[in-house]
């Protein structure tokens, strides 16, 4: 089918009169004019697509595609973790973010008709805040990487040096969308081994650090941090939220910026996105944070009050000189996280926790067992590699044809490895299964 050029587009609402407006402050007289300069077969190269279809026959086709996709729900057993989790959603949480009250303008720039909005950013900042431990929290990022990226600009910002330090064993998805970040400001990313934490003449901004890491092994945030401080760095810690509700928050250990991957708490798996990126820090980096910051104050009578506050920050208002370019937070994930962390409740959130740590450590204490596979971790969450016999991606066939997703090929930083992870949603029975179907692999 060929691309042809015309004017006849039904779906922009420009009348022809506007459009010959548009051309003669441009100074051409047609469309053809404004783009001959293009090669002619660049302007209308052969497209290979089918004739169009009527809608009926379109939503046909478009479903038979969707058909093609696997669900997670659809298999016996998942065990993908390494950075998206299938956690069980309460289903109050869906009926909840589906009322009406919720859907309101973009961004609420009018605090006299946003109220409902504000106040669900107010308390999901509230949230991140306690299960961080830091003192004040943003109202969201696009995602944990897009989090993690931000946080090494602010110690950038903060410290005047723009060289970021970042740990050997931080997931290198976290590292690519801080190069694209980073790639025209003249900012420095530099890797730092475990062995050099010895080492008092780093020069750096920060040290950016990932817990549980990117093979799920937990790190030593308190060694980390007080490196980082003796350096004169900030400390930056990205961080499973979970994991917070067996262990210390790691404000506890002077941690000065927090980011994290906020899908596990109540966001579906949605084949990857959208998410919501959690960031925090300490009370003094307050105005060199990005994103949305919503307070909490008095109206002229008197009643409570959400506002958005300190937007001076802010990219709508110092453009170029904003603390970053990011225009969203997310509000419709950060209210799903809300609903979510208000009903499972503080005890519930550490219920949860337990109940991921106990699970995975039983799959780990069976799997060990099985000759020809060894667990890799010391020390692990919910998350952990297995040292397989046989190249992983083969280990993961296998297990597909026995209707279970496997695990994360992490060969590159583990020979053979398989890294997987467990919920509170594998039963007991999956667990066996996964291992008998182990047991059953030849290489």
């Amino acid at each position: 089918m060929k691309n042809k050029l015309s004017n006849n587009f039904p779906y922009i609402p420009n009348t022809n009169t506007e459009k010959q407006l548009m051309l003669e402050a441009i100074g051409v007289s047609n469309f053809h004019d404004l783009v001959k300069e293009i090669p002619g077969k660049y302007l209308n190269p052969e497209i290979d697509i089918p004739e169009d279809l009527s809608e009926q026959d379109l939503v046909k086709l478009l479903d038979n595609i969707s058909h093609k996709n696997r669900p997670i729900g659809s298999f016996d057993a998942s065990f993908l973790g390494a950075g998206v989790y299938d956690h069980y959603v309460p289903s109050l949480v869906k009926s909840i973010v589906q009322r009406g009250e919720f859907v309101t303008a973009y961004t609420p720039y009018q605090p006299e008709v946003s109220q409902g909005t504000l106040q669900v950013g107010f308390e999901f900042q509230t949230f991140i805040s306690e299960i961080t431990g830091m003192d004040v929290s943003n109202s969201g990022m696009y995602d944990g990487p897009t989090a993690f990226a931000e946080a090494c600009l602010m110690a950038v910002r903060i410290k005047r040096n723009k060289n970021i330090g970042i740990l050997s064993s931080v997931d290198e998805k976290l590292i690519d969308v801080l190069k694209s970040y980073t790639m025209f400001q003249d900012v420095n990313i530099i890797k730092i081994e475990k062995n050099q934490l010895n080492k008092d003449d780093i020069n750096l901004a920060c040290l950016a650090f990932q817990n549980p890491n990117s093979v799920g092994e937990i790190e030593d945030i308190k060694k980390i941090t007080e490196f980082a401080h003796k350096n004169n760095n900030l400390a930056i810690a990205h961080v499973n939220p979970i994991y917070h509700g067996m262990y210390e928050s790691p404000g506890k250990y002077g941690v000065d910026i927090v980011t994290a991957e906020g899908q596990s708490l109540g966001v579906p798996t949605s084949f990857g996105g959208p998410f919501i990126g959690l960031f925090a820090s300490k009370k003094e980096y307050l105005r060199h944070m990005p994103g949305r910051i919503i307070g909490k104050t008095k109206d002229k009578d008197n009643n409570d009050a959400f506002v958005l506050t300190l937007q001076t920050r802010e990219q709508h208002i110092r453009r170029e000189n904003a603390t970053s370019n990011i225009c969203t937070s997310t509000q419709l994930i950060s209210l799903i996280v809300t609903i979510y962390l208000a009903t499972l409740g503080k005890q519930g959130f550490k219920e949860l926790a337990h109940l991921c740590y106990q699970k995975s450590h039983y799959a780990a204490s069976q799997i060990s067992k099985i000759k020809g596979f060894e667990i890799y971790n010391k020390k692990f969450f919910n998350e952990f590699v297995i040292i397989c016999p046989d190249r992983p991606k083969n280990i993961n066939n296998f297990l597909l044809d026995n209707n279970i997703l496997g695990g994360k090929d992490v060969s590159k930083r583990i020979h053979n490895g398989l890294m997987i992870a467990l919920t509170e949603k594998n039963s007991k029975h999956q667990i066996d299964k996964l291992v008998s179907s182990l047991g059953n692999y030849k290489c």
